[in-house]
């Protein structure tokens, strides 16, 4: 650089700020607000401005960890512009931290990289909407508990009165209100001055600033104060605000506070502990299991929907009454039943059916899911429940509006969820192999990652007046852009304490979940667990940082949105935690043990075709590390419904059973045989055919066929009133064994997995604002901004009338347009225009004109960077550029 160029100047402006920045940092902004880039701003004064508005400021603000978050509230008191000297005084005190010295450039970077503060180390400001969410306010107390300054809080005070008080603190009475304010500020900041005031205070009214001093800095008073009140409020150390009400200056408590902002600043996140420490084996192993019990779970809510589940509500989603009775099938409580039906809901396998009388049932999708090797199928669960932003804690709880939200049904989705999941195993992935950390641990780390916006989740504030993030919240509405849970405790793994931000509770529900589906073993995360989500093999855990300012920068790191992973990638993660589960499960078995008193043991998985059968043959008495089936008439006859013969029954068990088939059971299944089919029910409206009519006869005297509306129409035929349906459970319910017939006479066959909804697919998760821009994506808006920022900033010669920094493109006539783009041709000089696409969206270029003819104009755009022809009636206005200075 030449000896004589001058130094840049100090950005006058956010837009001027991002005017020097280089391409890298643009992307860096571009990616961590990804609403900025959404639609691409035409240049970078657009994008400043976007920058600056409230809804683009809250999302931002909301996405900083709580030291980032307390640097930024620590510039919002204090003055504008600030140095970095004064900053750091107001987060490390008069004394002086180390760990925020050391922290301190790494917070105040992310602030610019993220465009919420602009300008040098000697001049940092705030973005203003970001000021006026963080300052102190009556209506909005700031989380350092600091109040409003002298000169704020004298606003409307009577100049008589300033005097008074600049006259009792001791000081030269002065000729106007400004001054004495400005007097009455330097002695407060002046710590010697400071001091030998307040060793004059009685110790009563060191008491009542020492209430004040971290906040709430308001306080009532009467109309005739206390003495110690009054001793405060004729020095200023309490200024009034209002008729009863008092308040400490910022100033004031700076002093009291030894010049900390905040109580207790946190440079360094809290560290995620080991609670409990497994062998990696055991890990794994116990995992595995619970990923087994998963697969199992999952297959047999879905066989117990298979021939139409139950009806969706008017409004959408599951009953009370059915989710109970779900539970009960299942062996589990209601919320772990709705975690696995809205988890075969994200995952494709489970619908509404659409017909008239609307029921839930298994997917086409579902059979091709039951054909997959166990491990892949538990990846598919596993890789649905990660990215799903449905959330079945909330069942049972109520939305805005005071509704039950039901599963199945509407307003389940939060777009956070996704983002908690992953980050809560990426922190598990953190520890060593084996660790299990405990809820306190993790959720100590995500506040600290995300503070909690209000309520008791715990933040720097030290008022307890809430507003832990820092800013109000906007309309009620959770960070996720829902509404806000109301606290109520809905049925969830855990109502933890029911006043926690629901990003707590979507971790504490997480960790839950994990463990359920085989993610996580006895709290620790297991190997196919942490290639589910991409995390690299384990190493030396981080020792504790020694000092303050030990490994620090390591440490201290905001926390990026989860990786967005492309269909390859995720498919590539999946099978890579399908491989490592795939020899931890057990090998299906061929076989059970057959028992005297009409059960048979399975003492492991059994191979599907061997289970789907059983399943059918027999009922499921009980689960766990074996399963018990139990052989009644009842599912022999639901055997010999689906089309089999006693023979194949026989055979069936022969062949599978590692014991002889015990008589009783023969038994069973040839008695039930004999009469199964004695009966047909056809449609007549119903009718009942026998070769033997004194069966019929017994049906007619028997009382529980009254009901039926029987007559004989012939010696072996009985009509019906009732229908084929009701008909056929009636005389089951009376002893008989009845088969349905066609109406040619043939026995009807049915199988269990008759009824399956038409092809759906799986809920698109609601995601949490606009994707985070890809690379490519990145590279082309960057390259419009430039372009039209170029187009917006180039100088340019004044027209006739106008000045040359009118900032308007001057209007000129088609004649004078195609006169100054034929001498451009001639001179090879650029031009500023204006333009108007075919879509009538205006924009502004800056064009080298090469050739003019037959109403079109040749030029190579340095907008665009590429020869491009436009129509000469579109162009709305020209004008020269300024010659550069070189």
């Amino acid at each position: 650089m030449s000896t004589e160029e001058k130094p840049a100047a100090a950005p006058r402006s956010l837009a001027e700020a991002l005017r020097g920045r280089d391409d890298v940092s643009l992307a860096a902004l571009l990616r961590s607000r990804p609403d900025l880039i959404t639609p691409v701003p035409t240049d970078l004064t657009q994008l400043a401005t976007r920058a600056g508005t409230r809804a683009s400021v809250v999302r931002a603000l909301e996405r900083l960890d709580r030291f980032a978050l307390q640097t930024a509230q620590a510039l919002a008191v204090a003055a504008d512009p600030a140095t970095y000297e004064e900053l750091l005084g107001l987060l490390a005190g008069d004394d002086g931290d180390p760990a925020v010295s050391a922290a301190l450039p790494h917070a105040l970077g992310s602030l610019r990289e993220q465009a919420l503060v602009w300008g040098d180390d000697a001049r940092l400001r705030l973005v203003r909407t970001a000021r006026e969410l963080l300052s102190p306010s009556p209506q909005h107390p700031s989380p350092t508990g600091l109040g409003p300054t002298v000169r704020e809080a004298t606003a409307g005070m009577s100049p008589g009165r300033i005097q008074d008080i600049v006259a009792t603190a001791g000081l030269p009475s002065t000729h106007d209100s400004v001054s004495a304010v400005a007097a009455l500020t330097a002695l407060f900041n002046d710590p010697v001055r400071m001091s030998a005031l307040l060793d004059q205070a009685p110790s009563e009214s060191v008491e009542v600033l020492e209430r004040l001093v971290w906040g709430p800095p308001y306080g009532q008073v009467t109309a005739d104060p206390a003495p110690r009140l009054r001793w405060l409020l004729d020095r200023g150390l309490l200024l009034p605000t209002a008729p009863g009400t008092v308040v400490l200056p910022r100033e004031v408590a700076l002093r009291l506070r030894a010049g900390r902002a905040h109580r207790r600043p946190e440079p360094v996140p809290p560290h995620v502990e080991a609670a409990t420490t497994h062998r990696p084996q055991v890990v794994d192993a116990t995992a595995a299991g619970q990923a087994y019990t998963a697969l199992a779970t999952v297959d047999e809510l879905l066989k117990d929907w298979h021939e139409g589940g139950p009806a969706v509500l008017r409004a959408g989603g599951l009953s009370v009454r059915d989710l109970k009775r779900t539970a009960v099938a299942l062996d589990v409580t209601e919320p772990v039943a709705a975690f696995w039906v809205e988890l075969a809901y994200a995952a494709g396998l489970l619908a509404a059916d659409g017909e008239a009388d609307e029921r839930y049932a298994a997917t086409p999708a579902y059979d091709e899911w039951r054909e997959q090797p166990p491990a892949e199928r538990w990846a598919r669960l596993a890789t649905v429940w990660l990215a799903a932003t449905r959330t079945a804690g909330l069942v049972g709880g109520r939305d805005a509006k005071d509704r039950t939200l039901s599963a199945l049904g509407p307003g389940l989705d939060r777009s956070a969820a996704p983002e908690v999941r992953h980050r809560v195993l990426t922190l598990l992935a953190g520890l060593p192999e084996g660790a299990a950390p405990s809820a306190e641990s993790v959720l100590a780390r995500l506040h600290w990652e995300r503070p909690p916006r209000g309520g008791r989740g715990g933040s720097s504030a030290d008022d307890g007046r809430g507003g832990a993030g820092g800013y109000p919240a906007e309309g009620g509405r959770g960070a996720a852009g829902h509404p806000a849970d109301d606290g109520r405790g809905p049925v969830g793994f855990a109502s933890a304490g029911d006043a926690q931000d629901l990003r707590s509770r979507l971790a504490r529900w997480a960790l839950l979940e994990a463990e359920m589906l085989g993610v996580t073993g006895r709290g620790a995360l297991s190997a196919h667990g942490r290639a589910l989500i991409g995390a690299p093999a384990p190493g030396r855990p981080e020792a504790e940082p020694e000092g303050p300012g030990d490994k620090l920068p390591v440490h201290h790191r905001p926390t990026p949105p989860p990786p967005a992973l492309s269909p390859t990638e995720q498919a590539t993660a999946a099978a890579a935690a399908a491989r490592l589960l795939a020899p931890l499960l057990p090998e299906p078995l061929d076989h059970v043990l057959l028992q005297a008193d009409l059960t048979a043991v399975a003492p492991g998985p059994l191979e599907r075709p061997l289970a789907d059968m059983l399943g059918v043959l027999a009922d499921v008495e009980s689960k766990g590390g074996a399963t018990v089936y139990r052989f009644t008439p009842g599912s022999v006859r639901r055997a010999l419904d689906a089309g089999q013969a006693a023979a194949d029954l026989h055979a069936f068990l022969a062949a599978h059973s590692r014991t002889p088939v015990p008589q009783p059971l023969a038994y069973l299944i040839d008695d039930v045989a004999r009469r199964h089919g004695h009966l047909r029910v056809g449609a007549a409206s119903a009718y009942v055919r026998c070769d033997d009519d004194a069966v019929l006869s017994e049906i007619l005297a028997d009382k529980r066929a009254a009901g039926l509306g029987l007559r004989r129409l012939a010696p072996t035929v009985l009509a019906a009133q009732a229908g084929p349906a009701g008909l056929l459970e009636g005389l089951r319910a009376m002893g008989f064994a009845p088969a349905a017939e066609s109406a040619e006479g043939d026995v009807l066959i049915s199988r269990a997995d008759a009824h399956r909804t038409p092809p759906r697919t799986p809920p698109e998760p609601v995601p949490d604002g606009p994707p985070v821009p890809d690379d490519t994506l990145l590279t082309a808006a960057i390259r419009a901004i430039r372009a039209g920022d170029l187009a917006s900033t180039a100088p340019r010669k004044p027209a006739a009338g106008d000045s040359a920094d009118s900032g308007e493109l001057p209007r000129t006539t088609a004649a004078e347009t195609l006169a100054t783009m034929q001498a451009a041709v001639l001179t090879g000089e650029a031009l500023w225009v204006g333009y108007v696409n075919a879509e009538g969206a205006a924009s502004q270029r800056v064009i080298a004109p090469v050739r003019v003819e037959g109403g079109f104009v040749t030029a190579y755009d340095h907008t665009a960077d590429e020869v491009r022809t436009y129509p000469l009636h579109r162009i709305t206005g020209v004008a020269e550029l300024a010659d550069d200075e070189g």
